[in-house]
């Protein structure tokens, strides 16, 4: 082989996720490669991937060979198209089952989607080992199956993940078939994500879209910027849509073609309209409007109902992994969004006769 034999992909992040939860890791065996058994051939090229963890992803089908699945004693030929999914946690922290409401839209043997209220953090990290939706799901898998052992409980099920403060639809697969075939969709962009957001400023056109690349501020590693040359991060496409404006302050939807973290709210900062209350990308103070202490305190008490960015995980469609036919949800929008889109809509008809 030449070069390096694996071509890797990160799982497109959703809009408002952390860090990827898998790879995609893909080879083309070379003409004069000797046979070997395909769970060697893939250990020996994957650096820090036991021949275990291959075995478990050819299991569970994790790993294809002409996008065929295999057995462990499959031998490789030249030309054979070689595609491995892993799970990319760069750490692993205990998933304690717990009790809690979760909003259930749809669950069968193989799927669950869940629309998420904001303040909930989705995986367990630092300062968060408790309280998140996978240790809700842990608790309500195991009521279905008592035997699950905790070392089974699912953190494969998770291919995407929304932000603790953005509130919507996301999609967790019940075993690790559905988690590939999920994550395949991922990663050839053929999910539909359809988000609601209330960002600063008023728009010249109806439609748009934002094409930056995305990745890791030089400076600030904890936040995300755009590269529009593409000479950092990662290929993003956003798409927006104007679906009402309220004076200083627009209801936009947005479809992502890709999905990297904090997509939407860098993006939509990058063409000058921050979301609004988004304290991590300026859309936590007054960006559009007078300084006066009418419409301040207006702001404010906006601010005070809607405590966090105002994003919404509205939509989300894609192919059932198992079925392969098509799947579409809708979620309401978020009650605080709802609250400070009505005070926007009665202040700009409160303004209209001054005008």
């Amino acid at each position: 082989m030449t070069g390096d034999p694996f071509e890797e992909d990160r799982l497109p992040e959703d809009g408002e996720g952390s860090e990827a939860l898998y790879e995609r890791f893909t080879l083309t065996v070379d003409r004069g490669q000797e046979p070997l058994r395909i769970d060697k051939f893939v250990s020996m090229r994957l650096t820090n991937v036991t021949r275990n963890k291959v075995q478990q992803a050819i299991e569970a089908e994790m790993l294809m060979v002409n996008a065929k699945p295999v057995k462990s004693n499959y031998k490789i030929r030249p030309g054979d198209q070689i595609v491995m999914y892993s799970d990319n946690a760069p750490e692993t922290f205990d998933i304690k089952p717990e009790q809690m409401s979760l909003n259930i839209v749809f669950e069968d043997n193989d799927i669950m989607v869940i629309d998420k209220p904001a303040g909930m953090v989705v995986h367990p990290g630092h300062g968060n080992y408790s309280g998140t939706l996978v240790n809700g799901i842990a608790w309500h898998l195991q009521q279905q199956q008592p035997d699950l052992s905790d070392d089974k409980l699912p953190r494969y099920g998770l291919v995407h993940r929304i932000d603790k403060n953005t509130s919507g639809l996301l999609v967790v697969a019940k075993h690790d078939k559905a988690a590939m075939h999920l994550a395949n969709q991922f990663f050839e962009h053929t999910v539909h994500r359809r988000y609601i957001a209330l960002v600063w400023g008023d728009f010249e056109e109806e439609e748009g879209t934002v094409t930056g690349h995305v990745g890791r501020h030089l400076r600030f590693r904890k936040i995300m910027d755009v590269y529009p040359d593409g000479e950092h991060g990662k290929e993003a496409i956003t798409h927006y849509k104007i679906l009402e404006r309220l004076r200083y302050v627009t209801l936009v939807e947005c479809r992502l073609e890709t999905g990297r973290t904090h997509q939407i709210r860098v993006h939509m900062q990058h063409i000058g309209h921050s979301l609004f209350n988004d304290e991590v990308y300026g859309g936590d103070r007054i960006l559009k409007g007078t300084v006066f202490t009418k419409y301040k305190q207006f702001v404010d008490n906006c601010f005070e109902i809607c405590h966090r960015h105002a994003l919404h995980a509205k939509e989300l469609g894609f192919i059932h992994p198992m079925t392969r036919q098509p799947m579409k949800f809708e979620s309401e929008l978020a009650d605080d969004m709802v609250q400070i889109i009505e005070k926007w809509r009665r202040y700009v008809k409160a303004k209209q006769p001054e005008e």
